[in-house]
């Protein structure tokens, strides 16, 4: 739809209110409802937001340690820009017009900590080079029965999970849990946020579902969008989500595996394959391979965001932990897909369903670009068999103080990046780090309580 399109679709309705959100660092919608002619009035300008949004950590204690936003600066209001492209309205909420918005219009802003602004900022490199990207973000997770209000009594609990017992791919988890799996399915639909397909997962109450693919900024968006509405069709079930990385050590960790391809400007040819070449990858491609393996070690923290994400990563579970590539090969790093033409596509595995989606895309593109800038060499040798039992191939960093420390000096991040954004990415990262380090957890008051 054209923007006066919409603009008069909301003028002529009889709902007063909409809804808009930005996504903060770690990729959680943050937003309000205003009255639709707050809306109108911001068609030319912005509209304000209190810039604590990005001045806290997730569970919105504020940072001590960034510079762009703090009680130093008074927590002013930050002039965000909704983006008209984005609207659809929110099936499961009577149908209310929603819409996202970003600061990209804000240096201050824009530069430093919009997780949205930074990717159309990498997607802008990748048009100027002639490219197209096309990605898709697939989401591992689990349900457990019960309210969030249970995760906050005294003692803390797990909730039961929707499903017993290890079954994917599982028609009897699916049929039991119908109203639910319909639910989800139709309501992303009507969401504009489609689905490819949607399957149970080996694990008690886990799920995957697969995003239709889309330009990288609407894929962005739908995969922010899935996270979040999936939580909340959730609730009208009775249910809850969570799209940690590891919730149990004795269970398979939740991947945010992300696909991607790049094509031609007028997206007709799908530049990762090469009918020439036997295995039908393209020199490009290898180059966007080497590139993607190169920058990993230096850009982890963006694939790997939390201090939970690095116990799915070195714990096998379909995570690898070191530097490979293989084709049609689940156990590396980097699978590459070329079951023909226009699907052959590039699978980085290495993201959690922990990930900022925008983060995660930018990261995955910037990295791919730099080996087709510098005309990189894949250098690696192809995986085959299982890639994790290969122990001569380099080791990512095996958590997230080590992970930031090597970002926070990379040179390879700032020229991807920009220093502004990675000085403000890392130190919130080790805040994350520090929030963790300040806390006595249940393992040691039960290992040393009594015995020590």
């Amino acid at each position: 739809m054209q923007k006066e399109d919409i603009i008069k679709q909301i003028v002529d309705s009889n709902e007063s209110k909409v809804k808009i959100a930005i996504a903060d660092i770690d990729g959680i919608l943050r937003g309000k409802y205003i009255h639709k002619n707050k809306l109108i009035e911001t068609v030319n300008s912005n509209i304000g937001m209190c810039d604590v949004v990005f001045g806290w950590d997730s569970g919105d204690i504020c940072y001590d340690n960034t510079e762009v936003t703090g009680w130093h600066t008074g927590y002013p209001d930050a002039k965000a820009k909704i983006d008209f492209s984005t609207f659809r309205r929110i099936p499961w909420e009577n149908s209310i017009p929603f819409f996202l918005a970003d600061f990209s219009e804000d240096k201050k802003y824009a530069d430093a900590v919009c997780p949205r602004s930074l990717l159309k900022r990498v997607n802008t490199e990748c048009e100027s080079l002639g490219y197209k990207a096309i990605f898709a973000q697939e989401f591992e997770w689990f349900m457990f029965k019960g309210t969030p209000s249970q995760l906050y009594q005294p003692e803390f609990r797990v909730p039961e999970p929707l499903s017993p017992g290890m079954f994917g791919y599982s028609l009897l988890r699916t049929s039991l849990n119908q109203a639910f799996c319909k639910d989800l399915f139709d309501f992303m639909e009507a969401f504009n946020v489609p689905l490819e397909g949607m399957h149970t997962e080996t694990g008690p109450g886990v799920y995957e579902a697969a995003i239709l693919y889309d330009e990288i900024l609407e894929a962005a968006d739908k995969a922010v969008l899935f996270k979040t509405g999936v939580k909340e069709v959730a609730y009208r079930h009775g249910l809850m989500a969570t799209f940690m990385a590891k919730w149990n050590m004795k269970l398979p960790g939740s991947g945010g595996h992300i696909h991607q391809s790049l094509w031609d400007s007028s997206k007709t040819e799908n530049l990762f394959f090469c009918e020439n070449n036997s295995n039908g990858i393209s020199q490009l491609l290898e180059n966007y391979i080497a590139g993607q393996l190169a920058c990993l070690p230096e850009i982890l923290p963006m694939f790997a965001p939390t201090v939970n994400s690095y116990k799915r990563i070195f714990h096998g579970d379909w995570a690898p932990a070191t530097l490979t590539w293989g084709v049609d090969n689940r156990t590396a790093a980097i699978r590459v897909i070329r079951s023909k033409k226009d699907n052959t596509r590039l699978e980085t595995r290495v993201p959690g369903a922990d990930t900022n989606p925008y983060l995660a895309l930018a990261a995955s593109l910037a990295s791919g670009l730099y080996g087709i800038k510098n005309k990189l060499k894949l250098e690696i040798p192809e995986s085959k068999g299982n890639a994790y039992s290969d122990k001569n191939r380099q080791a990512l960093p095996d958590n997230l103080l080590k992970a930031t420390e090597i970002m926070a000096q990379s040179k390879i991040a700032k020229e991807l990046f920009g220093e502004e954004f990675v000085s403000h990415y890392t130190k919130t990262r080790e805040w994350e780090w520090q929030q963790f380090m300040n806390q006595v957890t249940d393992w040691e008051l039960k290992r040393y309580f009594e015995i020590i």
